[in-house]
């Protein structure tokens, strides 16, 4: 895959006037103030005018990240795993020692990453990550390739790095934004949208995938979404969108939202 040109962010997918009245904070002072590489992640899936009434709930505590004069960035995720999706069937099987391993571009900078995520026995999310360029997006090979292989040694040293194949790309728009006191972050995600093996999967324009991230302890945004009438899920963009794309691996988990908020080509394969 390449690098493209991708259209501007929309006002109506970033939720853009409520995100407009927040106060800023730049990348430097999210990662400063916010890092979190280590942390716990719960997700939700919301109705947008949802989010957007909570968001007029957290301008008093939260901050949200600009980045070159945006507040949402658009994102392109390749993912890898293995011919028999290993990574996949792991997340499905919910074995407390996981992992991801995927390709970033951040379309409107051309800033490029490879990332890894494991998640170890204490249910504590951990990330790694490598700048690498922009026109290596959606590749694994030499030293993005060494990179994934030194993270993963440890937890997963059975697995061959070299085997790992790309599978889905799956694009979105995020904002992000900080809670500088508590030391947390809230992400939305909106126009999910993703690609397998020439199959295609989304979500509702009208919802948004909801991420806390921060400690064992539910937050004060995590109850607040509750109060809201949200529901925690165990909701991985990529297990969910290759669960459904692909004929081999079970959909249990998100067999409810197919048809409603989760979406696939009229012309895919059909359980």
């Amino acid at each position: 895959m390449t690098a493209e040109t991708v259209a501007p962010v929309t006002e109506q997918t970033t939720l853009s006037s409520a995100l407009a009245a927040f106060r800023t904070l730049t990348l430097a002072e999210t990662v400063e103030r916010a890092d979190l590489r280590t942390r716990v992640d719960r997700k939700y899936l919301v109705p947008v005018t949802t989010v957007d009434g909570i968001l007029g709930e957290l301008r008093a505590t939260h901050q949200v990240l600009e980045v070159n004069g945006r507040l949402a960035t658009t994102y392109r995720t390749t993912y890898f795993d293995t011919a028999d999706f290993a990574s996949c069937r792991t997340h499905i099987q919910g074995r407390r020692r996981r992992w991801k391993v995927r390709s970033r571009l951040y379309s409107e900078d051309q800033f490029c990453r490879v990332e890894v995520k494991t998640k170890d026995g204490r249910g504590f999310t951990v990330k790694a990550a490598k700048p690498t360029e922009p026109e290596r997006y959606g590749t694994l090979t030499g030293h993005d390739e060494a990179f994934v292989a030194d993270v993963l040694n440890d937890e997963q040293p059975d697995l061959d790095i070299a085997a790992l194949v790309a599978t889905s790309e799956i694009t979105y728009v995020r904002a992000a934004l900080v809670d500088v006191a508590a030391g947390t972050r809230l992400t939305i995600d909106t126009d999910l949208r993703c690609t397998l093996g020439g199959r295609r999967a989304w979500l509702d324009d009208d919802v948004a995938v909801v991420e806390t991230k921060g400690g064992p302890t539910p937050s004060a945004v995590d109850r607040l979404l509750i109060r809201h009438g949200a529901r925690e899920r165990s909701f991985s963009k990529y297990v969910a969108t290759a669960s459904l794309l692909h004929p081999t691996i079970p959909d249990n988990d998100v067999r409810a939202l197919r048809g409603t908020h989760l979406h696939t080509d009229a012309l895919l394969h059909s359980r």
